[in-house]
């Protein structure tokens, strides 16, 4: 019989099946056990192995260790797949990062299927380009939705006002169209004391920024 562990996380799909090796062996430890890495793996070693039983235990167990990081080897294990299926034995088939169409066919003779497929990291956020803008054109009602947007997607409000204060220091330097000068120079100082004014527990940071957007002018 089979039991397939594979995946695209290579570490824990070999983990997973070391560690249930371990458990199985530990259920019957008179029993033979076998590791037979790719570059050990024949003909001659792999009917060895079908074979194989013990004194006082019927059946075998044999961990084919990442037959297919060989190609005569992992094709030998395709080809042999039926007696492998119908073995007294217990074949554990270590494959990690399995092409699919080779992973169909073990699949379909398998006892059971372990898989550890790596987590997707969320993709980075960007740089809020919406959310400067609405600062820039003075657009108190888009800025406050741009606020609670990001928000709701997970940016912390300390980011928000590092972004919206970085905004109001370029504009300082560079000038920002519906800005004058002045005005550049009051909203940095604004922001600043936002943020001083939330630190000391008048309103937490976030209702602060909401409020400030809504009464931008």
């Amino acid at each position: 019989m089979i039991y397939l562990f594979t995946g695209s996380d290579s570490g824990k799909v070999r983990a997973k099946a070391f560690a249930w090796v371990a458990a199985a062996r530990a259920k019957a430890p008179d029993a033979p056990y076998l590791r037979i890495p790719a570059d050990d793996l024949s003909e001659a070693v792999l009917n060895e192995a079908l074979s194989s039983r013990g004194l006082f235990h019927a059946k075998s167990l044999v961990l084919l260790d990442d037959p297919f990081a060989l190609s005569e080897a992992g094709e030998l294990v395709l080809e042999r797949l039926g007696e492998l299926k119908d073995s007294e034995n217990v074949v554990a088939i270590l494959a990690p990062k399995l092409l699919a169409a080779r992973a169909k066919k073990i699949e379909a003779k398998a006892e059971k299927v372990f898989t550890v497929d790596a987590k997707e990291k969320p993709a980075a956020r960007g740089f809020n380009g919406a959310l400067v803008n609405a600062l820039a054109s003075k657009d108190a009602l888009a800025l406050w939705k741009e606020i609670v947007k990001a928000e709701r997607q997970g940016d912390a409000p300390e980011m928000l006002h590092g972004l919206l204060h970085w905004k109001a220091r370029d504009m300082m330097q560079k000038g920002g169209k519906g800005w004058t000068k002045e005005e550049t120079r009051v909203l940095s100082r604004d922001l600043i004391e936002l943020l001083s004014d939330s630190r000391s527990g008048e309103l937490p940071l976030k209702e602060s920024l909401e409020r400030w957007a809504l009464n931008l002018s």
